[in-house]
């Protein structure tokens, strides 16, 4: 529940967060009843809730596939305005989040590597190395095909390693998969890291 305060900005809205299905996106619904809120404010909470999910909450990383539901809140006739309804729904949204617990999630590739049969022990193996899941292994005449999903973060420098290990006879394409959340003793060197950097900035600036 929040409310921008002072004379003439009035706008108060409370908001329930859930995670939406894989690729929805943000999802906004009104559930309000009764005309607590007038509907001439309601696309600015949802451009509100819409606009702290893109800036993030959680190390400054948009928020994806999240459903925001807006149930109830108030407005007084002369003091509330979009702006307000705006501010109230950002910082709503904001505060829902870090009440609900968030997860630092991470771009997962979908990866095909074909390799002759006698580098296939070097190619699993450092795919292993990479946090790479090996999804299936299709034989063909003297070739084997590994299908895998692997972290994106994991990925730098693959064509070059993969290169030396095969004497340059292994071929490999690669596209998104999906996001998965990272575990957590990486998201907390991502958050330091982060944080360091905005600190670094504000020195910088503050010079």
């Amino acid at each position: 529940i929040k409310q921008s305060g002072g004379r003439g900005q009035y706008g108060h809205c409370k908001i329930s967060v859930a995670p939406g299905e894989p690729g929805s996106g943000y999802v906004f619904k009104d559930k309000i009843v009764g005309g607590v809120i007038p509907k001439e404010y309601i696309p600015a909470v949802e451009k509100g809730a819409k606009d702290a999910c893109e800036k993030g909450v959680l190390a400054g990383f948009p928020l994806v596939d999240i459903e925001v539901i807006l149930f109830d809140g108030s407005y007084h006739e002369v003091d509330s305005n979009e702006r307000a309804f705006f501010i109230a729904a950002s910082m709503a949204l904001k505060d829902a989040c870090r009440k609900a617990g968030l997860q630092l999630l991470e771009p997962v590739m979908k990866l095909e590597v074909t390799t002759p049969d006698d580098f296939l022990g070097d190619v699993m193996g450092d795919l292993s190395s990479r946090r790479g899941r090996v999804q299936s292994l299709d034989t063909r005449p003297g070739v084997q095909v590994v299908n895998a999903t692997v972290p994106l973060s994991n990925m730098f420098g693959y064509a070059t390693d993969l290169r030396s290990a095969t004497q340059g006879r292994a071929t490999f394409s690669m596209e998104f998969s999906h996001y998965d959340p990272m575990p957590a003793s990486l998201a907390q060197e991502v958050m330091e890291k982060v944080r360091a950097e905005r600190e670094a900035r504000r020195q910088g600036l503050a010079a």
